[in-house]
């Protein structure tokens, strides 16, 4: 299999899919300005992702020490005895009991996943996937399914503008407000926004008086994302204040009516302008090269991506539309055709299948394109 290319003309979401559905093993090399990494794939599952020009800060070492499970005293001493030994930083530490084997495992899959969302957030780049046997990392850390960080990666891409309007300064601090609920019995809590689970409660036990955010993610764990989302469901369930270093809480963000409709009312008619260029593009595109039963309904996946990306702008205008009439989100994008906001044709284009679409919240959603 040959792949390689651009990020522009094929995203990393694409990429993944295609390594995973197609069960391929080899190494995927990613370069981005000064950046690079490497993921490993055996039959289609990542079993390593390695950043060739990590920072210092970034290394399971430095990681174990901030989040104060080891001592900078013994990293040191660890260090020395592999440079002599030629053994493992986990199975040094381990052996000389400075942690357990299951908290080094936990905080390397950390380094991992930390690794592999961050390339959602690359805007350019290029790509090349080598076919080739791939050793695990010296980590040795659980295979992660192609699918699942495709999934992960697409909600932290949703989400974080969201989270960002309320936890935008990494030097920002936090005090708790109020007592957390106690835990529901046999409810699945946590794992969206405004829902108080495990990860808030854990995040609320981190906070202290000067902490910033830096420092917050660092101990507590998570990783940047999970931590950033914890606090702002703390936040906006007034259990924890969040203090600028100026020391004035941030101005929440503008919930006017008139505000959101002038706003949304714009958004529409530019969407729609959008939608109706790229659809006559999209028509030229298949009128030149033809139209197989059961495939999608471009066969260029460039197309595909634009004329998808401006199409998700559109559902989620009626999605708003849908929430001001009604004052809630629907269950399903099929309420949207039933309220004359869409068409059913629109809820699939350019793609064969449905949007993948759920309500997190009464006014909070996740909608990503259907994962192929």
């Amino acid at each position: 299999m040959s792949l390689k290319g651009t990020l522009k003309d094929f995203g990393i979401g694409d990429i993944l899919q295609l390594i995973g559905q197609q069960q391929k093993t080899g190494t995927l090399h990613l370069r981005n300005k000064d950046q690079e990494v490497r993921v490993g794939f055996q039959d289609g599952h990542i079993i390593k992702a390695e950043s060739l020009t990590r920072k210092r800060k970034e290394l399971i070492g430095a990681m174990l020490v901030r989040a104060e499970i080891i001592t900078e005293t013994q990293l040191e001493a660890a260090l020395e005895v592999q440079k002599r030994t030629l053994k493992r930083l986990g199975d040094v530490l381990v052996q000389s009991h400075a942690l357990t084997a299951e908290r080094f495992q936990q905080m390397a899959q950390l380094q991992v996943t930390e690794t592999l969302y961050r390339l959602f957030t690359w805007k350019a780049g290029t790509y090349e996937f080598i076919q080739e046997p791939v050793e695990p990392g010296p980590e040795g850390i659980t295979p992660l399914r192609a699918e699942t960080v495709l999934m992960e990666g697409f909600r932290m891409v949703d989400e974080w503008p969201v989270i960002r309007k309320r936890i935008h300064r990494d030097d920002m601090t936090f005090e708790r407000v109020k007592a957390l609920p106690p835990p529901r019995a046999h409810a699945d809590e946590g794992g969206e926004l405004g829902v108080i689970g495990p990860s808030e409660r854990h995040v609320y036990e981190e906070i202290a008086v000067g902490r910033d955010l830096r420092r917050m993610v660092d101990l507590c764990g998570l990783g940047e994302f999970e931590t950033c989302k914890a606090l702002y469901n703390l936040v906006k369930g007034d259990y924890v204040r969040a203090i600028d270093p100026e020391g004035r809480a941030p101005v929440p963000e503008d919930t006017r009516l008139v505000a959101r409709v002038a706003g949304l009312l714009g958004r529409v008619a530019v969407t729609m302008a959008v939608i109706a260029g790229l659809a006559f593009i999209a028509s030229r595109w298949v009128g030149r090269q033809g139209h197989e039963p059961g495939a999608s309904r471009l066969g260029d996946p460039a197309a595909q991506r634009q004329i998808a990306h401006a199409q998700r702008v559109r559902i989620e205008a009626a999605l708003e539309v849908f929430q001001l009439e009604k004052g809630t989100l629907p269950e399903r994008l099929d309420a949207l055709v039933d309220a004359g906001l869409l068409s059913p044709e629109e809820l699939r284009y350019p793609w064969r299948e449905e949007y993948y679409y759920r309500r997190t919240a009464a006014r909070q959603f996740i909608l990503l394109p259907p994962v192929r």
